[in-house]
């Protein structure tokens, strides 16, 4: 009899985590390693955000919270929604978390029952498949194709939907591929959404405010306002305001739902960081004129890669709507060796091999559900992308 719980089986360490690690390993033991595979703005906290932490610490804010945020968070969520989306929600239809994945994943555990099924597009962000996983679930893939630059399309979404199905988990901007749905893209999801009233929308809107090329953020709800209420639209702090190590999320819905999530994180985490928490509301209240500066910087550093990528033979790299990823693929390399007659078999291999050989660390494309691809995040410098790519496309150059 073994000691741990069987639904460990059910699932897997994070694979951009692992790559993460492994590059801190190899840059510890001396070896050149530029990372590429870090979903983490390298921009510092905004000041007014760092004053307002220190500010609550200061004046004694420091205690436990409601276990699920405080009020004037959740009153900032609320102006928030409304000033960007359109949506109309009251503090106790918000629920605050210690980032984005504790809400998806008390979310999961507080609706799912064994044989209950989650439809998730790929390519997905790793977290998805083995959080529905351990929340008894069972997670249904519909593979988005590159010709429609890995969105999901109505039919495809129409087709995984059962009599089981019990969510759809929607993400957009995407992590991986920087893929944006427009509101015409969007418009035809909900309206299949319309068709199945079993069906629930919890939305990943992470990336809303890193959009560019005056491309436009949706959130399904607001464009189909019947869907709320079986829509949790869920979002944080973390990538816009480059406060990831603060780890606060937070969602909105239906109370019956929020008040269930409630109960999860009452008898597990409990309360958010406090002073996490008072930094929040200062970034949601707080001026937003650095996104759109941020912005600029992250669509130079965009057309860099994708321009020095699609340099490759054998690799085509789209340009993505928002987030800061790309998602290649490289096609035209599978079969071919390293000079030391290694087969590049698949996306891992390569991954593996242009570490190994080149010291850039990214992410293969099988960990987000689609191959033969790779995820580079280019939340770094100039300098350091610039380096990368030509360190790939030397790699690449000189596969036989």
């Amino acid at each position: 009899m073994t000691f741990l719980s069987a639904t460990l089986s059910r699932v897997k360490p994070s694979p951009t985590i692992a790559v993460t690690t492994k590059a801190q390993e190899l840059k510890a033991a001396g070896r050149d390693i530029i990372g590429l595979g870090a979903g983490e703005p390298d921009f510092d906290t905004p000041q007014n955000i760092k004053d307002a932490a220190i500010a609550a610490i200061n004046a004694g804010k420091t205690k436990y919270t409601a276990p699920d945020g405080i009020i004037e968070l959740k009153q900032a969520i609320c102006a928030k929604l409304l000033r960007d989306n359109e949506l109309t929600y009251v503090p106790n239809q918000v629920s605050i978390g210690t980032g984005g994945k504790q809400i998806l994943y008390n979310a999961l555990m507080a609706t799912l029952n064994p044989g209950d099924e989650v439809v998730i597009a790929a390519p997905y962000w790793v977290s998805y498949p083995d959080m529905v996983l351990l929340a008894g679930g069972e997670p249904v893939v519909a593979t988005a194709s590159s010709q429609t630059n890995y969105k999901l399309t109505a039919d495809q979404l129409e087709a995984a939907i059962t009599p089981k199905t019990k969510w759809f988990i929607f993400n957009s901007p995407s992590n991986p591929t920087g893929a944006g749905y427009d509101r015409e893209e969007l418009k035809e999801l909900t309206d299949v959404l319309m068709r199945h009233p079993h069906v629930w929308v919890m939305t990943d809107d992470m990336y809303e405010h890193l959009m560019y090329d005056d491309f436009e953020f949706y959130t399904p709800a607001q464009i189909e306002p019947a869907l709320y209420e079986r829509t949790l639209t869920c979002n944080g702090v973390s990538k816009a305001y480059a406060m990831t190590g603060w780890r606060i999320g937070y969602a909105a819905g239906p109370k019956v739902l929020i008040d269930a999530m409630r109960k999860i994180q009452s008898q597990s985490t409990s309360n958010p960081c406090t002073i996490s928490q008072w930094a929040a509301v200062e970034a949601l209240n707080g001026p937003q004129d650095f996104l759109a500066e941020n912005n600029r910087t992250f669509v130079r550093r965009r057309d860099l890669v994708v321009e020095m990528l699609n340099q490759i033979d054998g690799m085509n790299c789209p340009a993505p709507e928002g987030a800061f990823y790309v998602y290649p693929s490289i096609g035209g390399l599978i079969g071919k060796k390293t000079a030391d007659g290694v087969v590049i078999e698949n996306d891992e291999i390569f991954a593996t091999q242009l570490l190994e050989h080149s010291g850039v660390a990214v992410v293969f494309g099988a960990a987000f559900g689609l191959s033969p691809n790779f995820r580079v995040s280019y939340a770094t410098s100039d300098e350091a992308l610039k380096e990368a790519c030509t360190r790939i496309q030397t790699f690449c150059s000189a596969l036989v």
